[in-house]
């Protein structure tokens, strides 16, 4: 179950994405997104320091002398954040979700071509290079999409358009940043309660200088809109977050997008319902060769990483297995699979 555990979160996450995508690119129309940020994030990080409180209290005296991951984590949580809600309110959501995507195994491979020590992707063949290079010209074809005007949102403002296309770009690195930094906390023992709790004071901060400075709480006018929204946002945006820091804490980086790819074809579907977009074909043609490529290319990177003395003891050991089956066709013997796979998991 421990090693499901990891994937599962993952996946929660990606469905809940997909919602929070759909809603909130519907919502953005009324309200200022500023003012979802501030009641999502701060309600969640009071929620989740309370919850670290009682459960881990020790896990704060972890936090001493993790200072700039922390505030790593801080400043390119609300990078990513504040331009992933600009562009949402201006592009397409299905397009959103996927060049945000897109961006995370991008970044990833970036980091580690560099011998940045957040993300080492390790050796990348040529299948799983030419997946990386479906990936990239996936979100090329996007930006060709939405500038065209044949996504499934009617165009409101050129340069806006644009302008969020570019930021995706940044929240898409920014958030990965982020998440990879997230995981170096878990990876010290420090709980994902207690690292919700500190993760997002740059973003609670920058939002509500924002909504002092604007001099109202963005068209929010009573107090069922502010429960409501408050809710809304907190189960479609920071509990889902949660949910995902416990997958990464157990799942690699690139298997974790592999699952995540799941989410852009989510999104297509859901926003069919929503009463601002049309059915676009290339839109839906760009995501499945997004989704497609982020698949082959954790193929590729999952066969690269068994060496062959791996796979020529697994082929050995299916074969002494088959000839143990011949030789005693009466002999009650466990499923096939069963010891291959304790064998395997030795090597």
């Amino acid at each position: 179950m421990s090693t499901l555990a990891g994937p599962l979160f993952v996946l929660i996450f990606t469905l809940s994405q997909a919602f929070r995508d759909v809603y909130f690119g519907n919502v953005f129309q009324r309200y200022d997104f500023f003012a979802v940020i501030l009641l999502a994030f701060a309600l969640s990080t009071v929620i989740f320091a309370v919850v670290s409180l009682i459960r881990e209290p020790d896990n704060f005296r972890k936090l001493r002398g993790q200072a700039r991951t922390i505030f790593a984590a801080n400043v390119t949580t609300a990078i990513a954040w504040i331009c992933f809600f600009f562009a949402l309110t201006y592009i397409d959501p299905a397009i959103v979700n996927t060049i945000h995507s897109a961006m995370g195994p991008l970044t990833v491979v970036v980091l580690g071509g560099f011998g940045v020590a957040l993300a080492k992707p390790g050796t990348i063949g040529r299948i799983e290079y030419a997946g990386y290079a479906g990936i990239a010209a996936s979100v090329v074809a996007l930006w060709w999409v939405v500038i065209g005007g044949y996504s499934g949102l009617p165009m409101i403002d050129r340069t806006a358009s644009i302008v969020g296309l570019a930021l995706l770009c940044v929240s898409g690195g920014s958030i990965t940043i982020s998440l990879l930094c997230c995981k170096r906390l878990q990876d010290r023992g420090i709980g994902a309660d207690t690292v919700t709790t500190v993760r997002y004071v740059v973003l609670i901060a920058l939002a509500g200088a924002v909504l002092l400075w604007k001099g109202k709480l963005g068209g929010i006018d009573s107090a069922r809109q502010l429960v409501t929204l408050s809710l809304a946002a907190t189960a479609l945006i920071a509990l889902p977050l949660y949910a995902y820091q416990l997958g990464i804490g157990r799942t690699s980086p690139l298997t974790a997008q592999v699952i995540r790819a799941l989410g852009p074809v989510l999104v297509f579907a859901l926003e069919q319902f929503d009463g601002r977009t049309r059915y676009s074909m290339p839109t839906l043609i760009c995501i499945l060769a997004y989704s497609a490529s982020v698949i082959l290319s954790n193929i590729a990177h999952g066969w690269r990483g068994e060496t062959p003395r791996d796979r020529t003891a697994f082929s050995s050991a299916r074969r002494h297995q088959s000839a143990e089956l011949e030789n005693a066709p009466r002999r009650m013997v466990s499923p096939p699979g069963l010891p291959l796979s304790r064998e395997r998991a030795e090597l």
